[in-house]
């Protein structure tokens, strides 16, 4: 016969007993109380259920009624009591306070619901109900969260582990890479958070497998050849990891500051007057306080000088045709002297001449290497500081390379081979994505048009509330790393349906190697401790010397490939 005692706790007639609890499963949280499937479930915690060990973004199961188990996240936490009493009257004694926590006053968590599994299935599938009332609720295993995140690609290629699990550190998190980049992606946070240290062999590893080739606009030099860390460390850049390093073709816009950091690269980046077209310029309206008449301007000097307007627009000399212009009012003296003033700072950039040597196209040789699979990162050195400079350089090359994808992507549906796809990584996008240009550059055609020509973007930004909310819309993996102005929280979830609970996650991430990670490279949403890039992980790409065997059959298909 089962004692009183047994099942209530003398001192609480209200609560289990010890016996009782320890009857229980041993990660039992609570019970299902209420919610909806758009905001989420209510669960209310058991007595013995400390709500300080809980915290937003741990996994939870709960066990269906149909022997099925919902996979869910905690986006809440609060406290409740049956009698509103008890808030303003609280007790005053330790026995009293004893007796009423947990059971007149208790913890209430809130739960949204991500996947589902049916009883004999191990595919989890997304959630179109709820749990049914007073179901239970508790932690979820390490085996069920590695069943949901450890899972293989969709495709070829094996999937990438960002991280762990904030509840058990030996659960890895892992994405799909050919699910990342069928789509734009992006990478938030505010700075000092991590973002290239996060992204660096995010991209190293899509590169290794192959799921794409990447073109890195490497503002500030931490791509390619070395990546400054804390405390002054100098880790690897892509180039430097043995596994990918025939891959990575390094372009420089600075030559002194390649040499100045021992960085070696395959060209340098040069641009002729007679190249630049008006929709290169027109970019940097922001910028450059352009006004409207000053852009239409430059495309009036097109039509008119089609080979050199750019070059006159930037001589010092008087030039007789202008004049010309001026006088039989085609175009206004004052709008083309505000021209050659804004525009005249563009004489200083090293990278841009009157001309180009013969057969030295970078568009062209850029092209080329991204077709043939290889990544190719272009370092700005000290123009990486001047924000004209890389606006103009990034929408110039952007737009060329779009070009031919589109072409190549017409010509492999009547019948040719499909080209590589393309990941383009850019840093600072708002300025290429604000809502004044976004739906004039090239940038924004691209996050448009998805995976329509092969092409997609990877943004590197700190402030995505910048950022034209149709863009935003249309990104695919959000990776988001600790935001603090509310615009920018707000931003991250612009076009995600049941954003509204994941709003308190993202404002609990830690300040660095911590991130929310949502979209169509994993199954639900996940916060995780991003894995260290480090000296330890650089050796994930490090390969075995070839046999001297090896090593000259290489030599001959090289040379082969430069006869050819």
């Amino acid at each position: 016969m089962t004692r009183l005692d047994d099942v209530l706790d003398p001192r609480n007639p209200f609560a289990p007993s010890a016996r009782m609890t320890e009857r229980r499963e041993p990660d039992r949280l609570g019970v299902v109380i209420g919610g909806s499937l758009a905001d989420g479930v209510r669960v209310r915690l058991d007595r013995d259920t400390f709500i300080e060990g809980l915290a937003v973004g741990s996994y939870v199961t709960i066990l269906g009624q149909t022997d099925c188990r919902f996979f869910g996240l905690i986006t809440d936490l609060a406290l409740d009591a049956t009698d509103p009493r008890l808030a303003r009257n609280p007790p005053e004694d330790e026995l009293s306070r004893e007796v009423f926590r947990g059971t007149a006053a208790f913890g209430v968590i809130t739960v949204k619901p991500m996947l589902k599994l049916d009883a004999g299935s191990d595919e989890a599938r997304p959630v179109k109900t709820v749990p049914t009332h007073f179901t239970v609720v508790r932690r979820a295993s390490p085996e069920e969260v590695a069943q949901i995140f450890e899972s293989g690609g969709a495709g070829e290629a094996k999937p990438y582990q960002i991280g762990a699990s904030l509840d058990d550190k030996d659960v890895k998190i892992t994405l799909d890479l050919e699910r990342l980049v069928e789509r734009s992606s992006a990478v938030f946070g505010r700075s000092g958070t991590g973002k290239t240290f996060l992204t660096l062999p995010l991209l190293a590893s899509i590169i290794h497998q192959q799921a794409a080739s990447a073109l890195i606009f490497d503002m500030h030099n931490d791509y390619g050849w070395t990546l400054k860390g804390d405390r002054n460390r100098k880790l690897k850049g892509l180039k430097r990891l043995d596994a990918i390093s025939e891959r990575i073709t390094i372009v420089s816009l600075d030559d002194a500051s390649s040499r100045a950091r021992n960085a070696t690269f395959e060209f340098l980046l040069r641009i002729g007057y007679g190249q630049v077209e008006p929709e290169d310029i027109e970019m940097l309206k922001q910028t450059l306080s352009l006004s409207e008449v000053q852009v239409n301007t430059l495309f009036m000097l097109q039509r008119r000088f089609p080979h050199d307007w750019f070059a006159r627009l930037l001589s010092d000399e008087e030039d007789a045709e202008v004049a010309d212009l001026i006088e039989n009012d085609k175009i206004v003296s004052g709008t083309y002297a505000a021209l050659q003033r804004k525009l005249g700072r563009m004489r200083k950039f090293g990278f841009l001449g009157e001309s180009l040597p013969e057969g030295q196209d970078p568009v062209t040789r850029i092209v080329t290497d991204l077709i043939a699979g290889r990544s190719v990162v272009i370092e700005f050195g000290r123009y990486g500081n001047d924000l004209p400079a890389y606006l103009f350089v990034a929408n110039y090359l952007t737009r060329r390379i779009h070009k031919r994808y589109v072409e190549l992507k017409e010509a492999a549906e009547a019948g040719g081979p499909e080209p590589t796809r393309l990941v383009i990584a850019i840093e600072e996008a708002h300025k290429f994505l604000e809502p004044e240009i976004a739906s004039h550059t090239i940038f924004g055609t691209i996050a448009r048009e998805m995976r329509k020509y092969n092409v997609t973007l990877l943004i590197i930004d700190q402030r995505p509330s910048q950022i034209e909310p149709e863009v935003l819309s249309q990104i695919g993996t959000r990776i988001t790393c600790a935001l603090s102005d509310e615009k920018d929280i707000g931003a991250v979830f612009s076009g995600v349906s049941g954003a509204s609970q994941l709003r308190g996650v993202l404002a609990g991430l830690e300040s660095k190697q911590q991130a929310l990670i949502f979209g169509h490279a994993v199954p639900m949403p996940v916060v995780v401790r991003t894995t260290t890039y480090d000296e330890e992980a650089t050796r994930a790409y490090v390969v075995e010397p070839a046999s001297p065997a090896v090593q000259r059959a290489r030599a001959r298909v090289t040379n082969r490939e430069e006869e050819l």
